[in-house]
């Protein structure tokens, strides 16, 4: 049916060894059926739900999810934030979102979903296999906010998109800058879990570790002995039992802190 470089098959198969596709439309089901088994898809499962799909997602552990955007008991933006919110082993799994429908409220719709890409029907197999490229060699850095679950925004990469080039913000960055960037975010997302604790305590929670992993890292990585030790705190709290707002107040108050006096004006997450 179509032809694909071998080297390019190889990169992609880790990912797309097992795949999970949520579409009520057969006709659309197999064909992509058809081409991820021509990219060297071993198991497949299909489903036409939700419900179905986030069973199967268990059952499975994909390395990469479609998903329709619409369809009787699918929602497809709610799909991808049930996956992107639960214990899943996959709930970092690429997500593809295919619909009929690509307009600029469901594209933006499916980014703050947590989706990776999006896909217009009808679509040729060149479509799929470039989406599929583009979320196995172009990784984007996972975003553990509260109100927000997903790749990184910043870096969405709509095949539908047909607007002016990127923003600055896109253009790639120095090592030093790519770390104050880093800092900042995660620095950002710490104080909204904070504020937010009470709303969503589990993924606040969640949130709050995955910042703390990601602040030690920036924190070796530049040196910065005082980061490190202040993170060590937070880490220290985490480990003392289930957090609350209570506890979190000041290790995360320092952290924020800190960041401040270095000249840092924090700005929402988001």
């Amino acid at each position: 049916m179509f032809a694909v470089d071998r080297r390019l098959l190889t990169r992609l198969e880790p990912v797309v060894r097992r795949v999970l596709l949520v579409d009520p439309n057969a006709h659309a089901a197999r064909l992509i059926t058809d081409i991820m088994k021509g990219l060297g898809t071993r198991e497949i499962a299909v489903e036409a739900d939700e419900h179905a799909g986030l069973k199967a997602a268990a059952r499975l552990d994909p390395g990469l999810i479609f998903t329709e955007a619409t369809g009787q008991d699918l929602d497809g933006d709610a799909f991808a934030r049930a996956v992107r919110r639960s214990d899943l082993a996959c709930r970092r799994a690429p997500i593809i979102m295919v619909t009929a429908e690509a307009t600029a409220t469901s594209i933006k719709g499916a980014r703050d979903a947590g989706v990776h890409e999006f896909l217009r029907k009808p679509f040729t197999s060149a479509d799929l296999i470039k989406r599929v490229e583009n979320v196995v060699l172009k990784p984007r850095n996972w975003v553990e906010g509260v109100m927000y679950v997903g790749p990184d925004r910043r870096r969405f990469n709509s095949g539908e998109y047909s607007g002016p080039a990127k923003r600055k913000s896109d253009k790639p960055s120095d090592a030093a800058a790519a770390l104050a960037e880093a800092k900042d975010q995660a620095m950002r997302i710490l104080a909204a879990a904070l504020d937010q604790f009470d709303a969503d305590p589990t993924q606040a929670a969640r949130a709050v570790k995955e910042q703390a992993v990601q602040l030690k890292a920036i924190g070796i990585k530049a040196a910065d002995s005082r980061l490190v030790v202040a993170v060590g705190a937070l880490e220290v709290t985490l480990a003392g039992g289930p957090p609350t707002k209570a506890t979190l107040s000041a290790p995360i108050g320092g952290l924020l802190a800190m960041h401040q006096a270095a000249g840092t004006p924090l700005k929402k997450a988001g």
